[in-house]
């Protein structure tokens, strides 16, 4: 059922955005949901060329709406209600912090032992000018 406007929180569940309609709206109240710069409610109604920004670090991603709906659909057509207008920076961003984020521990090992630690600091506290 297409509407002229209907509530974000739904709206971004049933674009698959979020996994839950309660995720949606706990990210609203949260402040991570905005519409032109303005943090937004789950009660808060979208119509058509409204662009939602959403905060999940490190980045901010944004997308048009191209139609309304308050029912979940299959990710077949979602191209169909939504674009993505993310800029190139923000994947940029998403990129830089890929390649230097923290050292990358296999899944399921756990906490690092002390020696783990001693180990990691040593190595960033390095001074790679002194050569």
């Amino acid at each position: 059922m297409i509407k002229e406007e209907v509530r974000i929180d739904k709206w971004l569940w049933a674009v698959r955005l979020f996994k839950t309609r309660t995720l949606a709206a706990e990210a609203c109240k949260k402040g991570k949901i905005t519409i032109d710069t303005v943090s937004v409610k789950p009660s808060r109604t979208i119509r058509v060329n409204d662009v939602i920004q959403i905060k999940k670090p490190p980045i901010t991603y944004a997308f048009k709406v191209l139609a309304v709906t308050e029912n979940r659909m299959g990710a077949k057509l979602v191209p169909s209600f939504m674009e993505n207008v993310t800029s190139e920076e923000q994947y940029a961003i998403l990129e830089l912090s890929k390649i230097s984020g923290f050292i990358d521990r296999d899944k399921g090992t756990g906490r690092p032992t002390k020696k783990d630690r001693r180990s990691l600091e040593s190595f960033l506290d390095t001074d790679w000018t002194e050569e």
